[in-house]
This record gives C-alpha cells, structure tokens and sequence, in this order.
C-alpha cells in the first residue's frame, strides 16, 4: 500500500512521524493486521501488510485512512488549517498484491527511501539562483 498526505505536503517528517508511526500500527493492530515492512518518505508511505481474509483491500484502507485522519486531526489541531476539516489523507491509493514471496516488495520499500534522497540531492544542484552572476 503506498498513500499519501493532502497536497503531498512533506509533513510526514517533522513533528508528526511518531504520531503516525502510532496510529498506523494502532489500526493494523486493532484489525488483525500484520505489518511487514514500512517506510514513512517525506510525502508518502509505503506499507507491506498482510491482511485476514475476512477484510477486503478497500475496506481496511478506508478505515485507516479514516480513523487515521480524524486521531492525527484531533491530537494536532493547527493542521485543520492546512488540509481542511476532516482530511488529512489524498482520495486515492496504490495497491498491489503480492503473493507468498514478498522478498522483492520489502527490498523495493527498503531502497525506496534512498533512492529519493538521492533524486532530492539530484533536484537541489539543478537549480542555481539565476540573479547570480558567473564570476
């Protein structure tokens, strides 16, 4: 599962990670969820979770992003000013099964935080102040 913040702020990062880490795990617990990998990126999150047949795929991403939105809404008032009332999460989401190997997905999340460093790192020499001078 890969979802993210409203805008894709980069907020994710600050203050709130420990918050969200909380909550996520919260939720997944409270359904029987496991969680087998996750990454929390600057605008997004990836998760690798199994979840008991009993529950659809769409179900239990509309009751984390839900429960998750209102928790993290109320323990942080000042964010309603940015992502409105009651939403804290975008409309849609990435899902994809995996099956019994899930090796090849828990390398992609674990190298996916690198790999977007590395592309931030690339963005940030592209732009130089164009007011400057070559001297």
């Amino acid at each position: 599962m890969v979802f993210t913040p409203k805008y894709r702020r980069k907020i994710i990062y600050s203050e709130l990670r420990k918050d969200i880490q909380g909550i996520i795990k919260a939720l997944c617990k409270w359904k029987g969820i496991e969680i087998i990998e996750g990454r929390m990126m600057p605008d997004h999150i990836h998760l690798l979770v199994s979840i008991p047949p009993k529950y659809r795929v769409s179900q239990i991403t509309g009751y984390r992003k839900g429960k998750s939105a209102m928790m993290i809404l109320e323990r942080h008032a000042n964010l309603k000013y940015k992502f409105g009332k009651r939403s804290f999460w975008t409309t849609g989401y990435c899902v994809s099964t995996v099956g019994i190997n899930t090796a090849p997905a828990v390398k992609y999340i674990r190298e996916q935080e690198k790999q977007a460093q590395v592309e931030d790192s690339l963005r940030r020499e592209e732009y130089g102040d164009p007011f400057k001078g070559s001297k």
